[in-house]
């Protein structure tokens, strides 16, 4: 149903872009597909270097409510080729941790996302973003109304951690390989 002008559903739209010190350039949520308690969130991070890891660790029962989910090293260059994370997101909805637990991640989600999500974290771990710099226990808050997404570190913690910070380097060869060089940030 289109709805007229005068009577929209939501007075902005379904997708929001956050910003902080957690993606300088940018990260999206899909905010109409959130549980009004996840508009805001603050929870303790939980560090995954691929979706893979994550998903072991979430099916073994080893995330609690309330963390935020950390998906690194899935962006454009990390994937290399920043894959969907629709896995994860539909076995974390399946175990009740949609409406209480945040993810975050340098990778893509498709339309049929839904929960507190939080994708395409800019710049991305695998190119010296803040994401690659994240220890488990730290925490994160998310603000959806306000835009923001913050680790809460302080700036010269940051800084001083990516002094000698090395990429984790998953092996690409071929058309990925080449990829993985010429590819442009998320954020662009």
């Amino acid at each position: 149903m289109v709805r007229p002008l005068d009577k929209p559903i939501a007075s902005d739209g379904g997708l929001a872009v956050l910003y902080g010190n957690l993606a300088p350039l940018g990260c999206v949520v899909k905010k109409s597909a959130l549980a009004p308690q996840m508009l805001v969130h603050r929870g303790p991070a939980r560090i995954f270097n691929s979706m893979e890891e994550a998903i072991e660790s979430v099916t073994a029962n080893r995330v609690q409510p309330g963390c935020v989910v950390v998906i690194r090293y899935e962006g454009p260059v990390g994937g290399p080729g920043m894959r969907e994370m629709q896995m994860i997101t539909s076995i974390m909805a399946g175990m009740g941790l949609g409406e209480t637990t945040a993810l975050v991640t340098d990778g893509r989600f498709s339309g049929s996302t839904r929960g507190p999500c939080i994708g395409h974290a800019s710049p991305e771990a695998a190119t010296g973003g803040p994401l690659a710099i994240v220890r488990v226990g730290e925490m994160i808050s998310l603000d959806i109304p306000q835009h923001s997404l913050t680790l809460e570190v302080s700036d010269a913690e940051i800084k001083r951690r990516f002094q000698g910070w090395q990429p984790l380097q998953r092996p690409a060869r071929g058309i990925l390989d080449l990829y993985r060089h010429g590819v442009a940030s998320a954020a662009e």
